[in-house]
């Protein structure tokens, strides 16, 4: 694997993690005529390395990795980095794709994919990464609920509640109607942007992680609740 040490150019950087170099050349060519700054590892333990020397501004990573897979991987860097992550799944590997959103992949792409596609989910995610990092400015207060959206800060019953960036923002999309559905589709739109690529299910798999870390129950929901075959909606009581 070669890990530039210094920056050659403006582009943003990605780390293209594949056992197969011929993927890896693939991706990194067009990557790299799109202006981006590319590189590559090969297996999960050199892209953990990589990571953290390289210090990329997003990171394309197979599922199926020699020794440490993909989904372990992606659960490693989650508790050093927000560093977006696009997995490369192959069609048999629903699991695992489940798995990796719910740990905290950004998006997904099948294999065999097209490499201009991969290209286009990449701009995709950064712009979306680009317009969360702006200041909103905005503070939500519910019945035992606090989200403060400038400082991206979640209190319940007075107790810090850790989310992840993605989490958050949809938690903060739902509150921001409370009482109204939103659909799968919407929130798509509101949180990863109009140019989302992937399955709407990924919202219920973080629906899911958001409920469990604010300890609200599916089946009796005190805050997210469930409109079967729609969506989802905020139940709390702004203040």
């Amino acid at each position: 694997m070669d890990v530039p040490p210094t920056l050659s150019g403006v582009g943003q950087r990605v780390l293209v993690v594949d056992d197969e170099a011929r993927i890896r050349a693939v991706v990194r060519g067009y990557l790299e005529r799109e202006g981006f700054e590319a590189s590559e590892a090969s297996d999960g333990e050199s892209a953990l390395r990589a990571q953290q020397a390289w210090d990329p501004d997003l990171v394309v990573l197979d599922v199926m990795l020699p020794g440490t897979d993909g989904v372990e991987v992606l659960r490693q860097l989650r508790t050093r980095s927000e560093v977006p992550v696009i997995l490369l799944t192959a069609r048999s590997e629903e699991v695992d794709k489940l798995i990796g959103l719910s740990v905290g992949a950004d998006d997904y792409l099948t294999k065999p994919f097209s490499p201009r596609e991969l290209v286009a989910r990449v701009k995709a995610v950064l712009r979306r990464g680009a317009a969360r990092s702006a200041p909103l400015d905005d503070r939500l207060t519910f019945n035992g609920l606090v989200i403060d959206v400038d400082r991206r800060e979640l209190q319940r019953d007075g107790r810090p509640v850790e989310l992840s960036t993605l989490e958050f923002d949809l938690l903060a999309a739902l509150a921001r109607a409370p009482g109204r559905v939103l659909t799968r589709q919407q929130l798509l739109q509101n949180v990863w942007g109009y140019d989302f690529f992937g399955d709407e299910r990924v919202v219920d798999v973080h629906i899911r992680s958001i409920r469990k870390a604010l300890g609200d129950s599916a089946d009796l929901p005190e805050l997210i609740g469930t409109v079967r075959g729609v969506g989802y909606k905020f139940l709390g009581t702004p203040r």
